[in-house]
């Protein structure tokens, strides 16, 4: 059972946090295709309750590390709808300065460590942050995650040693939507249920339902309490599914129609709003509203972007670390 209880409150938000993340991912796909936005983009669509059902698990000071597919966990941190958009744009507005784009999110203030396009390259990262918790005495832990290609990274297996060895606050998740770009879990391992990767480091793990933010919370939950206790980490595979394909550049060919069927009658927006409506929690003028105000703040965010500014060209030279005095670089 969770230590955090899921209410009506609990399902209110959950809504209008994956509403935001699917029609601010519905629309950013709509500027890729006008080339608004450039560069990789990848799109979280479909896997909205794997991110709603953590932050409902987290206190504040817990952080999270993820992979390019990270807009949807920037919003959900509370990071600005204007910011994320203005940095796909590549606007000195955005929260990365326009610098990073939409596969390098990052908000300090915000606890949100990136948005890392090194596939796996995030894992040992959030292990790091982990550990300068634990080395700072404070009960704060971070969510790491991952997908289902950055398993098979041998930097998993060191930092998940690591991790059990000096019981490190830090929860590792598996976002598993079933293919590694195009290539699908059972072409790529033997180990299908990817969970029981834990167990050979004696870490706590399971396999979560993806599609239900109650079952995600709950799992997370457990972790997360564990971790804060000095327990150490666990390995949390999130069944999910994305409904576009890896990135805008992909066609998704791969897969059926009927298997994509199949995953959207689960839909996690859909759920939470007939669950709102049926346990009463609020009425259909209720969701009218929230989708109307995730609207403007899609629109506001798209407008936002717009018209702000370039970054300007002396920002080349800033943020980049180098040593002064590099005795190797001559005029």
């Amino acid at each position: 059972m969770s230590a955090v209880e899921i209410n009506k409150d609990t399902w209110l938000k959950w809504f209008e946090s994956m509403l935001l993340m699917r029609k601010f991912e519905e629309k950013t796909g709509q500027l890729y295709g006008q080339q608004k936005i450039r560069g990789f983009c990848h799109l979280y669509i479909g896997q909205e309750a794997v991110v709603a059902g953590a932050i409902s698990a987290m206190q504040k000071g817990d952080s999270m590390i993820t992979t390019y597919r990270d807009h949807a966990h920037a919003l959900a941190l509370g990071v600005s709808a204007d910011s994320i958009m203005a940095e796909m744009y590549g606007k000195a507005t955005g929260c990365s300065k326009g610098k990073g784009g939409s596969m390098h999110m990052f908000s300090k203030e915000h606890n949100f460590y990136g948005g890392h396009a090194i596939v796996g390259g995030q894992i040992p990262l959030g292990a790091g942050v982990a550990f300068a918790e634990k080395y700072k005495g404070t009960d704060n832990v971070n969510i790491c995650y991952m997908g289902d290609g950055a398993v098979r990274q041998g930097a998993l297996n060191e930092t998940f040693n690591m991790a059990m060895l000096w019981k490190l606050p830090v929860v590792f998740v598996c976002e598993n939507n079933g293919y590694a770009m195009g290539t699908s879990v059972q072409r790529t391992t033997n180990m299908t249920d990817i969970y029981k990767i834990g167990l050979g480091f004696d870490m706590p793990c399971a396999p979560v339902d993806g599609m239900d933010p109650v079952a995600v919370h709950n799992a997370m939950d457990e972790a997360i309490q564990r971790a804060r206790k000095g327990e150490g980490p666990t390995f949390l595979e999130m069944r999910t599914y994305r409904y576009r394909g890896h990135s805008m550049s992909d066609p998704a060919k791969y897969r059926t129609k009927e298997e994509l069927e199949d995953y959207k009658a689960k839909d996690p927006v859909e759920h939470a709003r007939e669950t709102i409506l049926k346990e009463k929690y609020a009425d259909q003028a209720w969701i009218e509203e929230v989708e109307a105000k995730v609207k403007a703040i899609v629109d506001q965010a798209v407008k936002f972007a717009e018209e702000s500014p370039w970054p300007d060209a002396s920002e080349l030279y800033k943020d980049v670390y180098m040593q002064q005095d590099y005795p190797y670089v001559t005029d």
